[in-house]
């Protein structure tokens, strides 16, 4: 992990920043998945959060192991969801490794219907069969609202994935909107002010559940944030092709990228 610049700044680290197939895509033999270009090869969707030795991540990608290889993370304070599809919840069981250097559970927030699917989808880690065989140790906490967890600003905020409504999260001046395909009046208002917003563009073609290029670029547009970063990227854009299309302030993130932000609030700490 790299050094921070100032001791109120956070840093965000994009884990993964590719659609439910990730690309390469299993057989596939596009430009895109055959490209050399490592900002090409994308792990499916999650960042991780750090400032002050603590590490809040968002999501436990199906490819989380390799993400948390890849950036040498060291522990997990505490996970956030945004909602239960596989891509962006199969990697749970990964945690359990940072049970062995952490005494406590680590907690996980979300939406009391993605608690219920968690519960669901890993019975065997909530209703074991038989003592042993190796479960992470964690707690479900149904989220309250606009919360601080350790140094985080933590604002959860409705959007929709489709008909499903999922959470995004705003984090002082910094957004993080992925799997979206509407934002609701209300949830635009939450999201005003944010100087950095990384925003789900899955493709150029449109798509009942994402927000296609076109679509994400007008919601920049809109919101007005110093910089914006696409994520959720499908096979179908190529990072360097999109890139010189885009606007100064805009690009497409990529597994890596790392942003340094203001993760301020005045919730009480939890």
């Amino acid at each position: 992990m790299t050094e921070l610049s100032s001791s109120g700044e956070a840093e965000l680290v994009v884990l993964g920043s590719g659609t439910s197939h990730g690309v390469p895509m299993i057989a596939c033999d596009c430009p895109v998945c055959r490209s050399d270009n490592p900002k090409n090869q994308r792990t499916r969707c999650s960042v991780l959060l750090r400032k002050n030795d603590f590490y809040l991540l968002v999501d436990t990608a199906t490819d989380f192991r390799q993400q948390a290889l890849r950036e040498k993370i060291p522990r997990v304070d505490a996970v956030l969801y945004t909602h239960s599809h596989a891509d962006h919840v199969f990697g749970l069981d990964d945690l359990r490794r940072y049970n062995y250097s952490q005494p406590h559970p680590i907690p996980i927030y979300s939406r009391p219907d993605v608690l219920e699917d968690l519960e669901r989808i890993f019975s065997y880690i909530f209703h074991p069969a038989q003592a042993g065989g190796g479960v992470p140790r964690i707690r479900l906490i149904s989220l309250p609202g606009p919360m601080r967890l350790g140094p985080f600003h933590v604002e959860p905020i409705p959007v929709f994935h489709g008909q499903l409504e999922i959470n995004a999260y705003r984090f002082g001046d910094l957004a993080y909107v992925t799997d979206v395909s509407r934002i609701p009046p209300a949830s635009l208002e939450r999201l005003a002010g944010v100087r950095t917003l990384i925003l789900d563009a899955l493709r150029y073609q449109p798509h009942p559940t994402h927000f296609n290029l076109d679509q994400a670029i007008a919601v920049v547009e809109l919101l007005k944030p110093e910089r914006a970063y696409f994520t959720h990227i499908a096979h179908n854009l190529d990072h360097d092709a999109v890139n010189a299309q885009l606007p100064p302030h805009i690009e497409l993130s990529y597994d890596g990228l790392r942003l340094a932000f203001k993760p301020d609030g005045n919730e009480p700490r939890i």
